[in-house]
């Protein structure tokens, strides 16, 4: 009887980098959370190591959970454990994560349920995204009303996939699709896959920009929405900047 060959580290590892911090926006591998690996046939088991034995548990649950679950989507893993070590709450996190509990059965007093923690990090992500995707589309010369009036269905990835793209411009029809203007690609990739993700951009024709509140941007309050995100990406910029100097002051 054949036996289907175990995942390599490399294939584990890839997966792993689709799990970001929700909170600095960076893969959990890019930021060193990744202790150990262990693959035994279709069993993986998975050590994380936070920057502080004080990150939210709330943060780590989602960490720790959105490991599992995109391990477990491999065809070749039957089964992904996740150990957390030295955090104030890995006993926790690690009984909840592996016997598959709700974030709310395993931490009752939580004054927030995990969907809407993961919701509102989700949102400041988006902010701080769209603040890099229009400074790129004002930097090609686009006027701030083409800005906050440009729709889905006008800018095009070329042929692969938001999350493939391997072009380094996209292009952004104007004019109805009179011309179009190629713009740096990562910055409006990298937007539009989050808008899509906290459905911003559900359809076509959506508007691609909106407020922290969802709502549509007139092109008069683009500078003060503008500064409002900035501050957002500044804030993941310097709690990243922490992050990193506490993991380097670990691996000491």
């Amino acid at each position: 009887m054949a036996t289907t060959a175990q995942p390599s580290v490399e294939t584990i590892r890839t997966r792993l980098a689709r799990v970001d911090d929700p909170e600095l926006d960076e893969s959990i591998v890019d930021l060193d959370y990744i202790e150990s690996l262990t693959i035994n046939e279709s069993e993986v088991t998975v050590t994380l190591v936070l920057p502080t034995a004080w990150c939210s548990p709330a943060f780590a649950w989602m960490m720790a959970t959105g490991a599992r679950d995109e391990l477990e989507s491999l065809p070749r893993v039957t089964t992904a454990t996740i150990r957390l070590e030295d955090h104030m709450h890995q006993e926790e996190i690690n009984r909840g994560v592996n016997e598959r509990l709700e974030f709310e059965e395993v931490f009752e007093d939580a004054d927030d349920d995990i969907e809407a923690v993961r919701r509102t990090l989700a949102e400041k992500v988006r902010m701080s995204r769209q603040y890099r995707a229009i400074g790129a589309l004002r930097e090609a010369g686009l006027e701030d009303d083409q800005v906050v009036e440009l729709t889905r269905d006008a800018i095009d990835l070329g042929d692969e996939d938001e999350a493939g793209a391997d072009s380094d411009t996209v292009v952004v029809y104007l004019a109805d699709g009179a011309f179009g203007v190629s713009v740096p690609a990562e910055p409006i990739i990298e937007y539009l896959q989050k808008a899509t993700e906290v459905d911003i951009v559900t359809q076509p024709t959506d508007r691609v920009f909106a407020t922290a509140e969802a709502d549509p941007i007139a092109p008069e309050e683009l500078d003060r929405i503008q500064h409002r995100a900035r501050l957002t990406g500044a804030t993941v910029t310097g709690q990243g900047t922490i992050c990193e100097g506490l993991n380097r002051a670990r691996n000491l």
